[in-house]
């Protein structure tokens, strides 16, 4: 079982959307985390509401702020506009993901945001399968 991190700004949109798209598509086989750089209190209302649509519930996540020993817990970390305000863990497999943020964006484009998201956490998913 590999281990996904997926950090953004805030962990209040990108980075919950991916854990929890990647949590579905892994279907218990890999783990998700999240974290953000500097947390929000809350999860992005637009976030909660097109994740709803499919039947996935992210009012109750809390965003959490990322610390070495989180990342350390990674096989992957996948980042989305934190820069250089993501540690760097030698030994790590990073990849950089560039996608809006979503915050106080029409809900057309945060749907956009979160099928990309979905397309790449099943990408992500299949991968860490057939590598072990």
């Amino acid at each position: 079982m590999a281990t996904a991190l997926f950090v953004c700004l805030h962990n209040a949109g990108r980075s919950q959307m991916s854990a929890a798209l990647f949590e579905q598509a892994a279907g218990g086989r890999h783990r998700a985390l999240s974290a953000g750089t500097t947390p929000a209190e809350r999860v992005h209302a637009e976030v909660v509401e097109v994740m709803r649509e499919l039947g996935i519930d992210l009012s109750d996540r809390r965003p959490q702020r990322l610390t070495r020993a989180l990342a350390e817990q990674a096989d992957v970390v996948v980042t989305m506009g934190c820069g250089d305000a993501c540690p760097y863990v030698p030994g790590k497999r990073y990849v950089d993901w560039q996608l809006p943020d979503p915050k106080g964006r029409p809900l057309a484009d945060v749907r956009a945001t979160r099928d990309e998201i979905a397309r790449r956490v099943a990408a992500l998913a299949a991968e860490l399968d057939a590598t072990g």
